[in-house]
Order: C-alpha cells, then sequence, then structure tokens
C-alpha cells in the first residue's frame, strides 16, 4: 500500500491524497503535525524534511517517489501506474 507522510495544512498534502484517490489508489497516511519524533524518523530515512513524501509502499529510501509534483509529473507522462502496479 502506498504511504503518505503529511500533516495538516499542507495543501501539496492535499493533492497528493486527491491525485491518487482520483486514480483509485489506496493509501495509508503518517500525520507528523505533533508526531516530533517520527518526523526525526522520517528526515532520517529520507533526509527530505518537506511534506509530502510519497513512497511505494513502505517508508524507505528504496520505496520514495518524493513529492506531488514528481508523482503529478509521472502521472502526466503515464508513469505513475506502471510504477505503481
Amino acid at each position: 500500500m502506498i504511504t503518505i507522510v503529511s500533516s495538516e495544512n499542507c495543501p501539496y498534502c492535499d493533492m497528493a491524497k486527491n491525485l491518487l484517490s482520483s486514480l483509485w489508489y489506496e493509501y495509508k497516511t503518517i500525520d507528523i503535525t505533533n508526531d516530533g519524533d517520527k518526523l526525526r524518523e522520517i528526515v532520517w530515512t529520507t533526509w527530505m524534511m518537506t511534506v509530502p513524501q510519497i513512497f511505494s509502499w513502505e517508508v524507505s529510501k528504496e520505496n520514495l517517489l518524493w513529492g506531488f509534483s514528481e508523482i503529478n509529473a509521472l502521472n502526466n507522462e503515464w508513469k505513475l501506474k506502471e510504477i505503481l502496479d
């Protein structure tokens, strides 16, 4: 299952979730808004301090698809489905 690391009031997080939902993909969300320990864990894994962070499966550097702009570009190039299926 796709994993999205997000925070409250993040428009790019909402756009990523909306894009994946429109493509009928299920995802789970890890909300780091009030969870400093989880945030540190994610940053240590990916070296990214921005959200959303989107993973093709569980949180790991190997599964990282990056953020909304990247998955949107993959979708526009007809490559996202190939990666996620």
